[in-house]
């Protein structure tokens, strides 16, 4: 069990209790969660439905706040923040990658990946930045088409990319491949693969997919709210 904080991890969950109230009955979604994530790693989080695995993700980005224990993004403990202080953070943090892929109808590819720096004030993401990603995703030429003239596996690749605009220090995916067919899907995962073998990129990953999974430095596997640790293996 973890006890001290690392302020150089980029992600640090401990102790992480969710009780969600379901009429006159409460149910613990998750119980007693720890872990690390290193630079650079790669982690999958699996479990059935109802594991409470994207209720781990959730918390894990702030959207939700936990009934108890901490969740610690590059030191800072985000569950203690108020929530004006914890979009900011999360903006500058962390990436988020949907299954639905969550762009902007009206907006371009390029327009899209700009999102994150035009929503938050004072923000100045500059030209070469955006092109570099636009060449890393293999989409440069589609930069000035709208989302419904991307191919599906175009469109994840613009969320990567709006995920990765500010440089987070970790990047929290949702089933990213639940919308793909299987060659975009193993096009993605070789992708993700990519950031943290040559970036050092720091990403979860909740999928059902073991062959998402595989792609993963390790797999945590959630069952009624509990880590496979917990569970003894």
């Amino acid at each position: 069990m973890i006890t001290t904080t690392d302020s150089t991890l980029p992600l640090q969950v401990q102790k992480l209790t969710k009780h969600f109230k379901q009429g006159d009955s409460t149910v613990e979604a998750l119980r007693d969660v720890s872990l690390d994530v290193t630079q650079g790693e790669f982690v999958a989080i699996m479990g059935a439905s109802g594991s409470g695995k994207s209720t781990l993700l959730h918390l894990m980005a702030g959207l939700m706040p936990p009934t108890s224990g901490s969740v610690r993004v590059g030191g800072e403990n985000v569950a203690e923040m108020s929530d004006s202080r914890k979009t900011r953070f999360r903006r500058k943090n962390i990436g988020m990658i949907f299954q639905q892929f969550n762009l902007i109808p009206t907006l371009t590819a390029e327009e899209n990946i700009r999102l994150p720096a035009q929503l938050e004030r004072g923000m100045q993401v500059s030209d070469s930045r955006v092109d570099e990603l636009l060449d890393l995703l293999e989409i440069k030429e589609r930069r000035t088409h709208r989302p419904d003239a991307l191919s599906g596996g175009e469109q994840q690749r613009v969320a990567i990319g709006r995920a990765l605009l500010v440089d987070p220090a970790i990047i929290l995916a949702d089933e990213p491949t639940g919308n793909l067919d299987s060659t975009n899907s193993t096009t993605i995962c070789t992708l993700l693969r990519k950031l943290c073998t040559e970036q050092k990129r720091t990403l979860v990953v909740v999928t059902h997919d073991k062959d998402v999974a595989n792609y993963g430095d390790r797999t945590i596997h959630l069952k009624d709210g509990r880590t496979d640790e917990q569970a003894g293996g």
